[in-house]
Parts: structure tokens; C-alpha cells; sequence
């Protein structure tokens, strides 16, 4: 199952995966762009592991992979709780 995580304003989503077998959560970045249609990332939760990167120079995953490490906590809790939506259900 693949979760949203955040939009941030530059229409840039962020997903997750529901914590995997092994323990580790897909966490997905994707950026809308006109010339390239999208630039993409993956990491790997809990090894911060970066795989796939499409259109992003060095600096932007830096950035990405720095806002990770500063939401992972809530990445893999949401990750074993059905995503924000049910994480946060009163």
C-alpha cells in the first residue's frame, strides 16, 4: 500500500510505502516539470538508502534526503498505522 505523505508548494508529493517485511518503508519524492514531465526519487527507510534518482541535480537530493531524516520518525510510524489519514483518526 503507498501512502501520501506531503505536498509541499512547489506541487513537489511525497509517499510512502506501509512498512515492508523487512522493515524498511519506500519512501517516494516526485516533482512536476515542464521540460521532463517529472524528476523522481526513492528512499529507504531506515538506512536513508537513495535509489532511482530522475532529473534531480545533487543539491535537490541533498535537500530531499535532509527533509527525510527530519520527518522519518513520522514516516515510519504512519507506515504501520495506515498511512496520516488513520494515524491521526480521534
Amino acid at each position: 500500500m503507498i501512502y501520501p505523505f506531503m505536498t509541499l508548494e512547489d506541487d513537489t508529493e511525497i509517499t510512502h510505502t506501509e512498512m515492508l517485511s523487512d522493515g524498511t518503508v519506500k519512501v517516494y519524492i516526485e516533482t512536476p516539470d515542464e521540460k521532463d514531465c517529472f524528476h523522481s526519487m526513492e528512499c529507504f527507510l531506515p538506512e536513508y538508502r537513495v535509489e532511482n534518482v530522475k532529473g534531480y541535480s545533487q543539491a535537490e537530493v541533498d535537500y530531499y534526503l535532509d527533509f527525510i531524516r527530519k520527518a522519518a520518525n513520522l514516516i515510519m510510524e504512519f507506515s504501520q498505522e495506515g498511512g496520516f489519514n488513520n494515524a491521526t483518526a480521534v
